[in-house]
């Protein structure tokens, strides 16, 4: 990235102004929306005249499709101010500035008003710094126009400037910037199998990003598609949920000359308003937050799952609540373009590429929202990879990241298969931390993951290759599992002791039951009783009532006091109901068997010999009602596919590092007694 630094820092000089007055997270809200208003203010110059003839020339409201014709741009103002004149009137400065942003066209005032800029105007005049301010940015040394700074360029330096406000504020990083190294890394592995594709004429290409922020990685995109094919169509499109962020990026993409037609960048929620509904797109990418819970939006979720299943966007499955990973993803799919679509055979269906951190992996066990949305992914072919990313390359975490690549549309040697790629290793320590942000990757890095991406099944074939060990290739099938549940019999005796007593003394059943004392009185004469065969206990039980004239309990009551007098007891008695063998629900547990693997046969190899006595218990599907004897899951153990033993050190290794440590601390204590 090249960014004019003197520009840069002229801009950034505004900081010295605010300092004090405001906090050093706050000054993006008035450096921004300035900046943006002066590059405006530049670019619209050469036709502001030709701008106020049309709106003075035409009766009434003048149509915005004049003004636009008359500016040359997708923006205009019909207001008679300028920052020249603006700056040139200390006395009236808030009220000329105030009538210079309304005089904006509407794509425009939709951004201002998204900075909430007219309550920024208030604050600073009232701090007495607005006219300063002003000043600063109507200085002809910023000369922001088209001649001077290119749409590309102005880009570079509006990024720039947000990462600064992201190391002021660690926050706020995390959500409004992503690295760009980062993105560039997602943005090549979604386009790499697409390089000869993208070249030619006459290719249009959607983009989409559903979590957007400030349009960093619709930014990438471009730019490396823009490297492939100067002559592109690129259709940009977003959504954004923090109104600041959509104000970044309607901002980036209206400097970078996107207007309607060409870029749409929705506000609001994804999932309870969908911004782009009903269109398809090529690619998609985001970088949504991690474990952000979707309460807000539950029951418009829930509505679409249930009354829409696979119509709408969350047909797969629902999440739990405090993580919305899998509906950024589902609601991507949901856009997939059909690999029977009437377009250029070499760009059919869609790729996307989504960060999430470790849990989409594996939380959620089988019949779960997340094993079943995984489950769908994996069945329908859609999963292509999984790149493992360094810890600590992010601004607001630590913690370790994934890429996950999904298409609809595979290559044939990729039909049936996944790619797992460990890139953990790939980073390289940066000078300053910004925040929890720690590593970064680098160009070359970078060309590597990207090298060992392209080859990743020649590479996991060799185990002569020297990145062998850091590419597997799976089955898809490899990752679903099948969960039986396995029991055991209940065995108990039976046992008539203070213990036992108490506790069948706070039953409900025994509370409830009118003849309570009694009943309590009578079978303390049988304390020390106890037997293993239930009934013969039970028998000894009435001898008692009928010794002690008690009256005989309801069954209720009676189920009470034989559950309170039980005893687990491994050697007892195998306790049966109606009949058939109890199950002792301590020793329930549970296997996951291989999806590709005989339930009966992992049993009696895996099972049996250990506990004889045990047996296969048949469930109820909650859906279809139906009995089964497993449960289909699916979960990707990442970490565990690359997993690489370690064996500890020699005992005699360690004693020598704590004799020398203890003499160390010997030394230190010897100088403080001194």
């Amino acid at each position: 990235m090249t960014v004019d630094q003197n520009l840069s820092a002229f801009i950034w000089s505004v900081a010295d102004l605010l300092r004090g007055d405001y906090k050093q997270s706050e000054y993006g809200k008035v450096i921004l929306p300035f900046t943006v208003l002066r590059r405006f203010d530049c670019v619209m110059g050469p036709t502001r005249q030709a701008v106020w003839d049309r709106d003075a020339a035409y009766p009434g409201d003048t149509p915005p499709a004049l003004l636009k014709a008359a500016a040359g741009l997708p923006i205009y103002n019909t207001s008679r101010q300028d920052f020249r004149t603006i700056g040139a009137d200390p006395a009236n400065v808030r009220r000329n500035l105030t009538d210079y942003v309304n005089g904006f066209s509407a794509e425009v005032a939709d951004i201002i008003d998204r900075y909430a800029f007219h309550t920024q105007i208030e604050r600073l005049d009232a701090s007495g710094l607005l006219y300063q301010v002003v000043q600063k940015f109507a200085d002809p040394k910023l000369d922001l126009s088209l001649e001077r700074v290119s749409n590309h360029d102005m880009g570079y330096l509006f990024e720039e400037l947000i990462r600064k406000f992201s190391e002021l504020s660690n926050e706020t990083a995390g959500e409004h910037f992503t690295p760009r190294e980062v993105i560039e890394l997602m943005v090549e592995l979604l386009l790499a199998p697409d390089e000869d594709a993208l070249t030619g004429e006459g290719k249009v290409i959607d983009i989409l990003d559903p979590a957007c922020g400030t349009g960093g990685m619709l930014a990438a995109a471009e730019e490396h598609i823009r490297r492939m094919n100067e002559h592109a169509r690129i259709n940009l499109a977003g959504q954004e949920l923090n109104a600041e962020s959509y104000a970044i990026c309607r901002s980036d993409m209206l400097m970078k000359g996107y207007d309607e037609r060409n870029s749409s960048i929705a506000f609001g929620n994804s999932f309870s308003s969908d911004g782009h509904d009903g269109r398809t797109f090529r690619y998609m990418l985001a970088n949504p937050p991690f474990g952000v819970e979707w309460k807000k939006v539950e029951q418009a979720v829930k509505d679409e799952h249930r009354d829409l299943g696979h119509a709408g966007r969350f047909g797969a499955g629902l999440p739990r609540i405090n993580d919305g990973s899998f509906l950024f993803l589902q609601h991507m799919m949901s856009k997939m373009r059909p690999t029977t679509a009437d377009v250029d055979d070499e760009l059919k269906g869609s790729r996307i590429a989504i960060v999430f951190n470790g849990s989409p992996l594996f939380t959620g066990g089988a019949g779960s929202g997340e094993s079943e949305i995984r489950r769908w992914i994996i069945e329908n072919d859609h999963l292509e990879a999984i790149v493992a990313l360094p810890d600590q390359l992010f601004y607001n975490t630590g913690i370790s990241t994934y890429f996950w690549i999904v298409t609809n549309n595979k290559a044939p040697r990729n039909k049936g298969k996944v790619v797992l790629l460990d890139a953990r290793d790939q980073w390289k320590k940066i000078r300053k931390s910004l925040g929890e942000k720690r590593k970064e990757i680098s160009e070359e890095q970078r060309d590597h993951i990207c090298r060992i991406y392209r080859d990743a099944f020649d590479i996991a074939a060799d185990p002569d290759h020297p990145d062998h060990a850091k590419v597997k290739v799976f089955r898809n099938e490899d990752f679903g599992y099948q969960r039986i549940t396995i029991d055991r019999p209940l065995r108990q005796r039976f046992e008539v002791s203070e213990e036992t007593l108490t506790a069948l003394a706070e039953t409900t059943a025994v509370q409830n039951y009118e003849l309570r004392d009694e009943l309590l009185n009578g079978l303390k004469t049988l304390i020390g009783t106890s037997g293993g065969d239930r009934t013969r206990f039970r028998e000894k039980l009435f001898a008692a009532y009928i010794e002690n004239s008690i009256t005989v309990p309801p069954d209720k009551v009676e189920k009470a006091i034989m559950t309170a007098f039980a005893i687990t007891d491994p050697e007892g008695e195998v306790q049966k109901v109606k009949g058939k063998v109890a199950h002792d629900p301590d020793l329930r547990d549970f296997e996951n068997v291989p999806l590709t693997e005989d339930i009966d046969e992992y049993f009696a190899r895996e099972v049996l010999p250990h506990v004889p006595d045990a047996w296969i218990t048949e469930t109820k599907d909650p859906k279809t009602k139906e009995t089964i004897r497993a449960k289909i899951g699916y979960e990707i153990p990442f970490t565990r596919y690359f997993y690489t033993y370690t064996p500890p050190r020699p005992l005699e290794e360690i004693d020598a590092d704590l004799k020398a440590i203890e003499s160390q601390i010997q030394a230190l204590l010897g100088q403080v007694t001194k």
